[in-house]
């Protein structure tokens, strides 16, 4: 598989260097203050100026406690859990595949989880689902259950298709992935045509990314997938290291390649499959986060991965929030305003990613 320094966790001295608690509770309480930081402005943000310290001491029904934490709390936390997710999935994969153009949404993964996730949601609903037990509190399993198979399946699936000749080139893979995510919004705009107005509604926010509050259970449901993904990568943390001097040098170092990957693909998988039911197909968050994460605080995966899920937070937070004011009365997409971000940063990587290979070659 193809490497690029820049995305490679293969720094010799990541190997070694000891990561104490300490620095690590001090990353974590750093990331945390900054994004407390940024949901105390999201809640400020808004068509109605509302005080959150006011609103905290305000009555149950007095209109500035319900706007604060009836109608841009939940909202504000359920941003801040997908971003996380995909912040942290996006990390995971630039370090497995050592490619900086590795994210969920480019290798068709989100697109996947809401193709079955989709397709789960709607066989809820149909006549007849409650009487097999698909309908009401069971679609919480469901649902992220069929999105969780999805991603894992094209996860796969992807991988196999660009492999040739027992490689798999990043520009392939990026390809593969592109072209299934196409043919996945294809399929999904499909059955959008197919659905009534109420439902065809909520296909759309899927496709384009939309933070969509379903209640909390369904916000838990997000949180819980998140912490499981992050305790499975965080596990997986020295192996990714590892992997950043390929195949052959990890095993070097005793590392068992085929399971890392595995627990790797799976813990993507959970992520994704936690945000994709409450916020559809949003892009490029898992491209630029870890870039600057990485920036920030050098390549050592035990680093890199939980500041990427902080700083992922914090980003799609600011993203949200920008999509529901910045247009006034008019809401945004949050995908619209995430895409306008990633799609001329996504141009400027694949260039130099380009310009490198053919350094490489002459």
């Amino acid at each position: 598989m193809s490497s690029h320094p820049h995305a490679s966790s293969g720094d010799p001295e990541a190997l070694v260097a000891r990561v104490t608690a300490t620095r690590l509770g001090l990353l974590h309480g750093i990331c945390a203050a900054v994004l407390v930081v940024v949901v105390l402005a999201a809640l400020l943000v808004g068509p109605v100026a509302v005080d959150p310290i006011a609103a905290w001491r305000a009555p149950a029904d007095d209109p500035a406690h319900v706007i604060v934490f009836e109608a841009r709390l939940p909202r504000v936390v359920l941003a801040a859990a997908v971003g996380g997710a995909l912040g942290l999935g996006g990390a995971a994969l630039q370090a497995l595949l050592s490619n900086p153009l590795a994210c969920p949404h480019v290798l068709g993964i989100s697109g996947g989880a809401a193709l079955l996730g989709i397709l789960a949601m709607i066989a809820a609903t149909v006549p007849g689902a409650a009487a097999l037990g698909l309908g009401g509190a069971a679609g919480l399993v469901i649902v992220p259950a069929a999105a969780f198979a999805g991603a894992l399946l094209t996860a796969l699936l992807v991988q196999g298709v660009a492999r040739t000749g027992g490689r798999v080139t990043p520009h392939t893979l990026l390809l593969t992935g592109v072209v299934f995510n196409a043919f996945a919004a294809a399929v999904i705009t499909f059955l959008n045509t197919l659905a009534d107005f109420y439902r065809a509604q909520g296909i759309l926010a899927w496709v384009v990314g939309t933070i969509t509050v379903r209640g909390t259970a369904w916000t838990l449901v997000c949180v819980a997938t998140l912490v499981a993904g992050l305790v499975l990568l965080a596990a997986s943390a020295r192996d990714l290291n590892a992997l950043g001097l390929g195949d052959e040098g990890a095993a070097s170092l005793g590392v068992d390649v085929a399971r890392a990957r595995r627990a790797v693909y799976v813990a993507v998988a959970l992520l994704v499959a936690g945000a994709v039911p409450v916020s559809g197909m949003i892009g490029f968050v898992g491209l630029i986060v870890p870039h600057v994460v990485r920036l920030l605080v050098g390549s050592d995966q035990r680093l890199v991965l939980p500041a990427s899920m902080w700083a992922g937070a914090a980003f799609l937070v600011l993203a949200d929030t920008a999509a529901r004011t910045v247009l006034g009365a008019t809401e945004l997409p949050v995908g619209v305003v995430t895409a306008l971000c990633g799609g001329p940063f996504f141009l400027f990587l694949l260039r130099r990613q380009a310009a490198q290979a053919l350094g490489d070659v002459s």
